[in-house]
């Protein structure tokens, strides 16, 4: 049974973001604050998964792609590789001869037996140790710590007239699709998601997502 927490957050982002007026200026200093603490805290292991990264497989230890962030603009979103550098020659030999892997690739943009991920990737995933580089792109004022998971170009079209509200708000670490079940949901309900988020984003909400993170992120539900 899934858990009522996320859709108490999802009654509480409708009726009472409105009494809370989102402070950017706030969120901002919450951002840095908690990237540059994570930073510091989590160097060791940093370095340790980026060695691993470099012995396992051939290819750069970051990976860095363009996606959409606020307004529209795009910048590149950096993640430990989790891929073989030959990621999309797979993808697409895949998809030509597996109609399966082509209707779930079509529905979700994502494959849960993706034969581009290195055996190392699927535990960097699974425990979403590959996004940590994006504490960089907080940093930098391209991410925040809570909101819609960045997209690239080609899922603009999912969002159809909705795509303004993603791009509304900068694209975070965590966010209510993270904490609702990840890609155990369909896409339609993480544009759902995204689009309640921007609309009523405010400091409450931020931190309370931010705390129901770490209990999502150790059950690894629907992370792959």
């Amino acid at each position: 049974m899934a858990s009522t927490a996320p859709l108490a957050l999802e009654r509480a982002a409708r009726r009472g973001a409105g009494a809370s007026a989102h402070n950017a200026d706030l969120i901002r200093v919450l951002d840095v604050a908690i990237a540059l603490i994570a930073l510091a805290f989590l160097a060791p292991l940093l370095l340790m998964i980026a060695l691993l990264v470099a012995l396992t497989s051939p290819g750069p230890v970051i990976f860095a792609q363009r996606r959409i962030g606020l307004g529209g603009q795009s910048f590149y979103c950096l993640k430990f590789r989790s891929m073989a550098i030959d990621a999309e020659a797979r993808l697409k030999a895949l998809l030509a001869h597996d109609s399966a892997a082509r209707a779930e690739w079509a529905r979700d943009h994502k494959l849960r037996d993706d034969p581009r991920v290195t055996r190392l990737g699927q535990l960097l995933r699974k425990t979403s140790l590959d996004e940590l580089p994006q504490l960089l792109n907080v940093l930098m004022g391209e991410m925040s710590i809570v909101g819609p998971r960045p997209i690239v170009s080609a899922e603009c079209q999912r969002y159809g007239r909705y795509l303004a509200d993603y791009c509304r708000v900068k694209p975070g670490l965590t966010g209510l699709w993270q904490i609702s079940g990840r890609s155990n949901l369909d896409y339609r309900r993480r544009v759902a998601l995204d689009v309640l988020f921007s609309r009523h984003i405010s400091t409450p909400l931020y931190l309370r997502i931010l705390v129901m993170t770490v209990p999502a992120v150790l059950a690894t539900r629907g992370a792959y």
